[in-house]
């Protein structure tokens, strides 16, 4: 397995992405070899700010692939949710506008030649299983990070791609939801416990390991 290459960051650039009748808000980077692009699906109430799937990105980057860090939410949506909470779990059209962002990838010159990975954290682990089983074409892999695979439903049986679900040891719920929905995914796929984290992975190390889980889940599908 190759290493993190410890070369100058890639420049990070600012797009906007056409989902049906909304725009969303996005930052792309490219390495200059990338060997895929790893696109995030936010969990809820976070954003493309969100510091630790930057972490997360910044760590993939290293690893040659690209990644997109999207906004699922327009900005007006984002003020409406703040108060009502309920676009955050419309699992459905958050699946719908990474189907949109897919498309975008697939027909954007910097990321066209590139296959696709899904990042998904807490709720966007649903929506992203959900975009990968209807929109299968050019998807290398899946993972899922503190996620709610379970939120995916009948969908998961769908997803061919192989999918790994990292769940911290002391996040009981969560880790039980993840168990279930392993049964429903094909065989390739795998559930990660780290030890010590709990659901946001703020202990120290954990969500480094985490990170490290992803690349390297990334790295061996990405032939």
């Amino acid at each position: 397995m190759s290493k993190p290459l410890n070369s100058h960051n890639p420049e990070t650039t600012p797009v906007k992405i056409p989902a049906g009748e909304v725009l969303l808000s996005a930052d792309l980077t490219v390495p200059s070899e990338a060997k895929a692009i790893v696109a995030f699906a936010h969990g809820s109430g976070s954003s493309r700010h969100s510091t630790r799937n930057r972490y997360v990105a910044e760590m993939l980057n290293g690893y040659q692939f690209a990644t997109l860090l999207a906004d699922l939410l327009t900005e007006e949506e984002e003020v409406v949710d703040m108060r009502t909470r309920h676009l955050r779990f419309d699992i459905p059209m958050l699946a719908e506008r990474l189907i949109h962002v897919a498309a975008w990838l697939q027909s954007e010159p910097r990321t066209r030649h590139l296959k696709i990975g899904w990042f998904g954290a807490s709720t966007g682990a649903g929506a992203a299983l959900i975009a990968a089983a209807r929109r299968p074409e050019n998807v290398m892999a899946v993972v899922s990070r503190g996620g709610r695979p379970d939120l995916a439903g009948d969908y998961l049986p769908d997803v061919l791609a192989p999918v790994l679900l990292i769940v911290g040891e002391n996040d009981p719920q969560v880790l039980e939801l993840n168990k279930s929905a392993l049964a429903r995914l094909n065989v390739q796929s795998k559930l990660e416990i780290v030890p010590n984290a709990t659901h946001l992975f703020e202990e120290p190390g954990t969500l480094e390991a985490a990170a490290l889980l992803a690349a390297e889940w990334f790295q061996g599908n990405s032939d």
